[in-house]
């Protein structure tokens, strides 16, 4: 059996940059596992702008964006194996992956990073009532479709979820001549980033119908039309309210989950698991496996998939060196008051560097103190004015005070006093 000292699961913008950061970080013997045809994953159909603008200072597409990380790949001498599937990983970090070209292959590696990014919500997924026409696919298929293959997915367009792929769509569909009658989101706020509201849908007169969904889907061969409905706090249809719309094609933009079947494996976890634990350098609860990008949780812009991957990469080096031993002594990190879910959830308390927390918030509210404390110790507070569900938020802390911590540490939202 071939050893090795890193193997990352994934070639797209995460599994890259922690390539790139384990190889500037002394690691030689790695290897990147790519399932499909090509490095960059996702980012190849996305064709719009605005990547970039905090990892290169530029605004850029998506594929400009991944070529800069492809050439750098390239000019490091990192190798990559394309269509290659990665079928199964143990816990003591034996790999197996099988391609045409070598065959079934296991690797003993000292260390992996799971880079392997997300999945969208399909119409079975979100139980989606009525026919089953063509007609129904999700924005990232009709993405596909349309900027790789330059195939039109319909003429009369519902997209239900207001997530941003769905937005972009919105938007591209109605530059390529469709008629996009209508976004529906079931909860009483956008799931997509704000500007993203306001240039793909608001610029073009698109509406954003809130605390809406499809009640029904209509059609035989081809999708003929969708019954919308207004729900109410408990998101349950409020009967009465519904309306038929006419329409050849439902886009579904209704959520990303994280692709961790291979770790929720070894890691026990229960099947409808969507989140793995990680402490400040994206290391799970099984020593020298790391996982970063949105296989951990799905991110808001690329540009933060790449930082957060080079901490797995930096520390996955650090593992490979014998640099990066945790103590055995771990507090755990809890959401408090407003506050949907908090990365890492873990911290090693001998931090080797400042620790980034990542958070989301429950709903929309404003002017509240975003409070890190440690029973009676403030860790960091920072005053939020506004803070949405669609945008995630961020707070760092300095090694120095969480060597001071002995006891848990809770995020949450407080009044100002």
């Amino acid at each position: 059996m071939r050893e090795i000292s890193l193997a990352i699961i994934g070639g797209g913008a995460a599994g890259m940059a922690a390539a790139i950061e384990a190889k500037k970080n002394g690691v030689d013997n790695l290897v990147i596992l790519e399932k499909e045809s090509y490095l960059g994953g996702i980012l190849d159909q996305c064709i719009h702008d605005g990547f970039g603008l905090i990892e290169f200072k530029s605004e850029l597409t998506g594929p400009e964006y991944l070529q800069r990380f492809v050439d750098q790949v390239v000019a490091l001498n990192i190798p990559f194996k394309l269509n290659t599937q990665v079928i199964d990983v143990t816990a003591d970090k034996v790999l197996t992956y099988s391609n045409s070209d070598e065959g079934l292959v296991e690797l003993k590696c000292k260390t992996i990073i799971f880079a392997t990014g997300c999945y969208e919500r399909s119409a079975g997924a979100i139980l989606l009532a009525g026919d089953r026409p063509s007609g129904i696919l999700t924005a990232g298929t009709a993405q596909k479709y349309l900027n790789i293959h330059g195939m039109m997915v319909g003429k009369k367009v519902v997209i239900l979820g207001s997530g941003d792929i769905g937005l972009i769509m919105a938007r591209r569909l109605t530059l390529e001549g469709a008629q996009v009658l209508c976004v529906a989101e079931i909860m009483p706020h956008a799931s997509g980033l704000n500007r993203n509201i306001v240039q793909c849908l608001h610029d073009y007169n698109i509406p954003l119908m809130l605390s809406t969904t499809v009640a029904k889907v209509i059609g035989k061969k081809r999708l003929e039309s969708v019954i919308l409905s207004n729900v109410d706090d408990e998101l349950q249809i409020i009967p009465g309210t519904e309306v038929e719309i006419a329409c050849d094609t439902l886009i579904l933009s209704v959520g990303l989950i994280p692709y961790i079947s291979l770790l929720s494996k070894i890691l026990n976890l229960p099947s409808a698991s969507r989140w793995v634990n990680v402490n400040q350098y994206m290391e799970t609860a099984i020593s020298g496996i790391f996982i970063c990008g949105n296989s951990l949780h799905v991110h808001d812009i690329v540009d933060l998939v790449s930082e957060e991957a080079r901490l797995a990469g930096r520390a996955a080096a650090w593992f490979v060196r014998d640099k990066l031993k945790c103590s055995k002594e771990e507090i755990d990190v809890k959401c408090g008051e407003g506050i949907t879910y908090v990365i890492p959830q873990v911290i090693a308390l001998k931090s080797l560097e400042k620790v980034t927390f990542k958070f989301r918030g429950k709903r929309p509210v404003t002017n509240k103190i975003l409070v890190l404390r440690s029973g009676d110790l403030v860790l960091a507070k920072a005053f939020k004015p506004i803070l949405i569900p669609s945008e995630m938020g961020m707070i760092k802390v300095a090694k120095e005070k969480l060597q001071l911590v002995t006891e848990k540490i809770t995020i949450s939202l407080e009044d100002r006093q």
